[in-house]
């Protein structure tokens, strides 16, 4: 058996649970709007087209803020196109996807959907193949009260009230080659800086995330941010970082110890903007929007075989994802509590269908992926503050990151009810693995909940949710958990994701 010791205090904590830690993200990306949340036609859509099936589990997972409408499609994308009435809306070539657009879903019916599923908007302009001038028009659309060009505009399409949308990314991965519109550091930062500074002419109280890094990986890491945040340190308020992991054929270790690499690059962007708030003498702190991050297994191939270019909405990267997956997901939702006080906005890519938490068919069922339920429980049970977890115990050396820990744990202390929360990853494939959690400062009492994710009976670590078996996979009660004079045990069955929560005493 593996082993490991958790040492927790109430005085030692990161800080506060950020409120939009826990967000997804909505692209116009094959099957993610149409047939994924909006499917006018389906026996479970409502009058305005909504999938209520999918609907309805979007409001369990809770996401908190969803950002739309991308990704690489924002790139090269016209927001007047999707504003309006439908029958006078174009269709148009995406570039990214190498699809069409039919504009049949856009602003007003994602802002409805938004508001319905009770999420906060997190909009994207384009600054590929537009700039300026298209997202200040855009903002004044969506946050000025009336009686200007734009605002007009939206009380003629029948929007009366502003969106006030607050949230605002700054163009998408414009460091990457990959994107439509691309541009160096130094093009994109003198872009960022000045349409941020005409879009806080129109709206002072938004907030703006400046693109970071496509990833850890990118040849351009370190020197895009430091090159960004000169330009920008004082118009935005966040620098984007986006990842994403699969497991190479061989090299399950590597893949289990992802969030050791995420640990890193989290720690190494902040360490960027904290050298460029020294040099420049700034007062405010630049925090992190990891705003793209999840399993994805791009070696795999991207498109249905049967897709020809220019469909629309063609099926692309429907990764279809495992026990093994769901415990990666937990690991990277620990990372980002453990580094809640600078990451305080994450959006786990995508919602449905498209590397999605979730699945649904056209005119068929929706269900929730493995990866859904890691993503719930942290969203409903990590509350109050983040806890500093000293972990000492059995490690392991991976390929690609070196050495990580065989329990991977983030924790959460809730001062108001006294409830402290366990979030808990066993990443040894075979054994279970012992933990001890010193809980005396807090005065735990008894043990209220216990669930772990792992194979069951009949299945191995490959073992997926499908249209077949959509619950083949899920939390199940967890029972060798003991609290004995304020030391809890637990023990973890062996590739689990694992929460438990003790009653311990209000503040």
């Amino acid at each position: 058996m593996r082993n490991a010791h958790l040492t927790l205090d109430p005085a030692f904590t990161v800080g506060p649970v950020p409120h939009r830690l826990f967000g997804s993200f909505v692209e116009h990306m094959g099957r993610c709007v149409y047939t994924g949340i909006y499917e006018p036609g389906h026996a479970a859509a409502d009058d305005r087209g909504f999938r209520t099936d999918v609907l309805q589990m979007v409001r369990e997972l809770g996401p908190t803020v969803v950002r739309y409408p991308g990704g690489n499609f924002v790139s090269g994308f016209d927001w007047e196109d999707s504003v309006g009435p439908r029958a006078e809306r174009p269709r148009r070539i995406d570039r990214a996807w190498r699809s069409v657009e039919t504009n049949q879903f856009g602003l007003a019916e994602f802002d409805e959907w938004a508001r319905e599923v009770g999420t906060e908007t997190m909009m994207a302009v384009n600054l590929g193949t537009r700039g300026l001038q298209d997202a200040c028009n855009l903002l004044e659309y969506t946050n000025h009260a009336g009686g200007t060009k734009y605002s007009d505009l939206r009380i003629a399409h029948g929007t009366k009230d502003p969106l006030d949308i607050k949230l605002w990314c700054l163009g998408n991965e414009m460091d990457g080659p990959w994107q439509v519109g691309h541009k160096t550091a130094h093009e994109y930062a003198r872009l960022a800086a000045e349409t941020g500074r005409a879009m806080r002419l129109i709206d002072p109280d938004i907030e703006l995330v400046a693109c970071g890094s496509s990833s850890r990986a990118m040849p351009t890491f370190g020197s895009w941010e430091s090159t960004v945040l000169e330009e920008c340190y004082d118009v935005v308020d966040y620098v984007s970082c986006h990842a994403y992991y699969e497991e190479s054929e061989g090299d399950v270790g590597s893949f289990l110890a992802s969030a050791v690499d995420m640990d890193a690059f989290i720690e190494e962007v902040v360490a960027t903007a904290d050298a460029v708030r020294a040099r420049g003498k700034h007062r405010k702190r630049i925090n992190i929007s990891f705003d793209e991050w999840n399993v994805w297994y791009i070696s795999r191939p991207h498109h249905d075989p049967s897709a020809k270019p220019w469909d629309v909405a063609p099926r692309v990267i429907e990764d279809e994802y495992s026990v093994t997956d769901a415990v990666v997901v937990g690991t990277l939702l620990n990372s980002l509590l453990r580094h809640g006080d600078r990451v305080t906005i994450g959006c786990q890519a995508q919602l449905v269908n498209v590397i999605g938490l979730l699945r649904s068919e056209p005119d068929g069922p929706a269900w929730k992926q493995t990866i859904a339920h890691p993503f719930e429980q942290v969203r409903h049970l990590a509350k109050g503050e983040i806890l500093q977890v000293q972990a000492s115990g059995d490690r392991y050396e991976s390929a690609k990151y070196g050495d990580a820990e065989i329990v991977d744990a983030a924790a959460t202390h809730d001062p108001e009810t006294g409830t402290v929360t366990l979030f808990l990853a066993n990443r040894d494939l075979e054994q279970p693995a012992r933990v001890e959690v010193g809980l005396r400062g807090f005065g735990a009492e008894r043990v209220v909940s216990a669930t772990t994710l792992h194979a069951g009976e009949d299945q191995d670590r490959h073992t997926t949710n499908n249209q077949a078996n959509p619950t083949a996979v899920q939390p199940r009660p967890l029972a060798d958990v003991e609290l004995t004079g304020g030391t809890a045990t637990v023990v973890l069955p062996p590739l689990s994701w694992s929460v438990v929560q003790f009653a311990g005493a209000p503040a």
